[in-house]
């Protein structure tokens, strides 16, 4: 407590804008408490009757909101990363292990999907980037086109990843338009929802993900919009004998695991055969506070959001560089004139950066979009107010009229 933790970033406090925050409640505080006091081993139904069932029930739940077929099923991972490598596996196994496979994903998807597609041993000409629009978006014209090229230079592409929400801005890929093209070309549909998908529980999110329904799976991550502790991801799939078909193996000391179908081997799912007791977390939560406690902090993070894009788009200096999307929002400090290169722009908006962090007002991020340097405000927490967002946006303006005038007169960047 005193010289291990303090050396960490509160990714909980309300004006922890950067990245992804994460601020659990405390009854999934709770639960991670119980399943580790317990010990609980969850890769069999021997070992973890109880347990299963109950992870059997929320990764229903998770089925329902998303809109999937009673065909649907998947497990709890460690995060999307874990949950992303779970269905590239299944993708190649549905695929038929070809020779050359590929992936196909927009320049805005998450790195993970590249790290798990080089794991299932796809080279690095397998791995095929298609520029995304200037709304940060995967055009399906430029997918079909990416798909005609892999086939015509002897790759066999093997999935596609659709983003509900990218980690940069927000975005969310047009997936009924990018579906279409997948059953046209009959290839795997991943959807990469790990930051945005739990936005389905509210209107505009639901508005804005529509057809995520018609993915082949889809990663989502509880310990981001559920507001769990981590770990708490999950990988969903249209069909779950997929996944069976892509994992399940048989050992002979594990014959005594072998119940039946209706008696789920979590470790049948996926590639772990111990596996933590996650699925406790979110249903001692949703259980607690009911479900429309959640909708509404969702909701919220996403107005907040829109609020301080039109707080930047009003406040003299600030331009923004991307609108408001699932929570993100991302802008910078432009002085008035000529003379400010993007170079120049990029050396004055990384030092507000540091300054604001600095100065402890709050923790944000930067990305570059389309080369732009750009300050990137991650709103999520249940616990970050409007007063909040509208401090940290003014902070920066403010501070970027101050160095300004610093940078005018050959000022460096600090260390």
């Amino acid at each position: 407590m005193r010289d291990v933790l303090p050396v960490a970033a509160r990714v909980d406090h309300p004006r922890f804008l950067a990245f992804v925050p994460s601020a659990p409640t405390w009854p999934g505080v709770i639960a991670d408490y119980l399943a580790a006091g317990f010990n609980i081993f969850q890769g069999t139904w021997l070992g973890s009757g109880g347990p299963s069932q109950l992870e059997l029930v929320v990764i229903d739940w998770f089925r329902q909101w998303i809109g999937y077929p009673e065909t649907a099923g998947g497990l709890f991972t460690s995060g999307g990363s874990a949950a992303i490598l779970d269905a590239l596996v299944a993708a190649r196994e549905a695929a038929g292990w070809p020779e050359r496979p590929a992936v196909i994903l927009g320049d805005q998807t998450h790195s993970a999907f590249r790290r798990a597609a080089r794991i299932v041993g796809i080279r690095p000409d397998g791995i095929v980037v298609v520029p995304t629009d200037t709304s940060f978006r995967l055009d399906p014209g430029a997918l079909a086109a990416a798909l005609t090229t892999a086939r015509e230079c002897g790759l066999s592409p093997i999935a596609v990843c659709a983003n509900a929400g990218t980690t940069n801005t927000g975005a969310v890929d047009p997936l009924p338009a990018i579906a279409d093209v997948c059953v046209q070309e009959k290839i795997w549909l991943h959807v990469d929802a790990a930051y945005g998908g739990f936005a389905v529980l509210t209107p505009e999110g639901r508005r804005l993900l529509a057809g995520i329904e018609r993915a082949d799976s889809i990663s989502l991550d509880a310990h981001k919009w559920l507001f769990q502790p981590f770990e708490a991801g999950c990988l969903l799939v249209r069909d779950v004998a997929t996944l069976v078909r892509a994992f399940a193996v048989d050992a002979d000391y594990l014959q005594d695991t072998k119940l039946g179908m209706e008696h789920v081997n979590f470790a049948d799912r996926g590639y772990q055969l111990t596996r933590s007791f996650r699925a406790l977390k979110v249903w001692m939560s949703i259980q607690t506070f009911g479900l429309a406690r959640f909708r509404a902090a969702i909701a919220q993070a996403i107005e907040l959001a829109a609020l301080a894009g039109r707080l930047i788009e009003e406040t003299e200096g600030l331009e923004l560089l991307s609108p408001p999307s699932l929570g993100i929002v991302c802008f910078r400090f432009r002085p008035p004139g000529a003379g400010w290169t993007e170079e120049r722009l990029g050396t004055l908006n990384e030092a507000i950066q540091v300054r604001v962090i600095a100065s402890g007002t709050a923790m944000i991020s930067s990305t570059r979009l389309h080369g732009r340097y750009a300050l990137r405000l991650c709103v999520l927490s249940h616990q970050t107010t409007l007063e909040d967002v509208r401090g940290t946006v003014l902070r920066i303006a403010a501070l970027g009229r101050e160095l300004e005038l610093e940078l005018s007169g050959n000022f460096h960047c600090p260390e």
